[in-house]
């Protein structure tokens, strides 16, 4: 059960953390790698599979 907890924590970290750098980027730096403002949450989410 406790690593069921660190993997769910660890998942949620790479996310919260790929969603932050996404959003730092200008929408050119986005457009670039061929994401949107709207993928960024799809985006994070897919990374942490």
């Amino acid at each position: 059960m406790f690593d069921n907890v660190v993997r769910k924590y660890s998942s949620w970290v790479k996310y919260r953390r790929t969603v932050d750098e996404l959003s730092r980027l200008s929408q050119r730096e986005l457009s670039d790698l061929g994401i949107s403002r709207n993928d960024i949450k799809f985006v994070a989410r897919r990374s942490t599979v």
